[in-house]
């Protein structure tokens, strides 16, 4: 997508519900509304470079740096940024140096998950506003230090649940405020797909790649082949599974269209299945989250199968008094009424199209939501928009799944403190996983 086409094919009149129960800080810009935002992107091997050619193509945004401890994506997304925008970028291995230069306005993490919260609080502490990937934490500690990073800065933080931004999603929590299935008491979320084995094998660190820096905060291991540039979503101490690596789009769609926060207790059960291999997250999980009002979130994840649940590889259920609503992981939904008939499809029932989902896209199937969304980060910047989805927001949906976890780790159902989202288990296990150790040096500091 060239900017010329970006309005035309995305639309930016969204209606970006202001339904959650949160507070939301005033955050004012500085910025002249006329003035262009500066970015740099980091970790651009798959995911983190379709998002800098994304925002290559928004109006008023310009990709200045490329990061990557990855020598050859960064060449590579160089030159994709190039093709899309006026100016070349340029290519910096370490973030924080480009991060230096006062003319880069904002950080983009596509980093993996270990990385998240502590280049966000990074980016904010250097005067940067942050754009970072779901699910913004590796445990729920990094996302409270994420939130006291963004407020004592002043800085702007979005988390990329792009289906926040998405005009037939919004519409659809619309709707489930309106009654349009009565009361919503339950959401079913789930997600599969059917992963191959993973086998890591010791071996020499690749030249094109500086492992020491791609570890950053995580203590230090020796370099087995197979874990960069994906299989370390599969590891604890990089990773958070498929339940943060997927769950997190249906899961926080879930929680607001029920309009819950915290939860009262969570339960996981799940194993790794399929084969007796590296993964040490399960490839088969449910997690059940219960709030406060007798309202329940289920997730089942299935790394296993390409079983489709009611027809659909992933997806949301919303069960109500007087029907359900069904949200097949995209854009559209369909309404039915207690009998179990079509009252409305948002393919028909409205007028603006929904920003296309391409499923035959494993980096980006949402590239026009991902587009909107982003904009919505980039006009917040210039004082034209409020975030759709502040980072306080995100961090309540990652902790359910991140309290799925340790659930599933430690083999007990958690109680939790409804007002905070904090175990109330004496289990020192459970306790111990709320947050992580680190290299030394590289503690998170706000």
């Amino acid at each position: 997508m060239i900017r010329r086409d970006f309005i035309k094919k995305t639309g930016l009149a969204v209606a970006g519900l202001s339904v959650s129960k949160i507070a939301m800080p005033t955050i004012l810009s500085t910025r002249s509304p006329n003035e262009r935002v500066v970015v740099a992107v980091a970790g651009v091997n798959s995911r983190g470079r379709s998002l800098a050619t994304t925002l290559a193509g928004l109006p008023n945004c310009e990709v200045g740096y490329v990061c990557d401890v990855d020598s050859r994506a960064m060449a590579r997304t160089v030159e994709s940024v190039a093709e899309v925008q006026t100016r070349r970028p340029t290519a910096e291995k370490d973030f924080r140096k480009a991060l230096e230069n006062s003319g880069v306005d904002a950080l983009v993490i596509a980093m993996p998950d270990f990385w998240h919260a502590p280049a966000a609080i990074i980016g904010c502490n250097m005067g940067k506003h942050v754009l970072v990937e779901k699910p913004g934490s590796h445990n729920p500690r990094e996302g409270e230090l994420t939130v006291e990073a963004a407020r004592k800065n002043n800085r702007i933080v979005q988390l990329f649940t792009q289906r926040r931004s998405a005009n037939h999603i919004n519409q659809m929590i619309q709707d489930i405020r309106d009654g349009i299935i009565g009361d919503v008491f339950m959401a079913k979320t789930w997600y599969a797909r059917r992963r191959g084995a993973t086998n890591l094998q010791p071996t020499a660190v690749p030249e094109w790649l500086d492992w020491n820096l791609w570890q950053g905060p995580a203590p230090r291991k020796p370099y087995e082949q197979g874990l960069v540039h994906y299989d370390w979503h599969w590891l604890w101490h990089w990773g958070t599974g498929e339940a943060l690596n997927n769950a997190t789009h249906e899961v926080d769609v879930a929680r607001w269209g029920l309009g819950v926060e915290f939860p009262t207790r969570v339960s996981s059960h799940g194993h790794r299945f399929l084969y007796d291999d590296s993964w040490e997250t399960p490839d088969t999980q449910t997690i059940n989250m219960e709030f406060p009002g007798g309202k329940l979130i289920t997730w089942e994840g299935l790394s296993n199968t390409n079983w489709r649940t009611n027809g659909e590889s992933r997806g949301i259920v919303f069960y109500g008094t007087n029907g359900s609503i069904q949200n097949s992981g995209g854009n559209d939904y369909i309404v039915y009424d207690r009998g179990n008939r079509e009252i409305k499809n948002s393919r028909t029932a409205d007028s603006a199209p929904a920003e296309a989902v391409d499923r035959t896209n494993t980096v980006s199937p949402d590239l026009g939501m991902d587009a909107v969304h982003a904009q919505n980060f980039i006009e917040t910047i210039r004082g034209n928009a409020t975030l759709n989805a502040d980072i306080e927001v995100g961090r309540r949906t990652a902790l359910l799944l991140h309290l799925g976890n340790i659930a599933q780790r430690t083999g007990i159902t958690l109680d939790i403190n409804p007002r905070t989202g904090h175990i109330l288990n004496n289990d020192r296990k459970a306790q111990s996983l709320w947050s992580r150790t680190y290299e030394p040096g590289w503690e998170p500091k706000v």
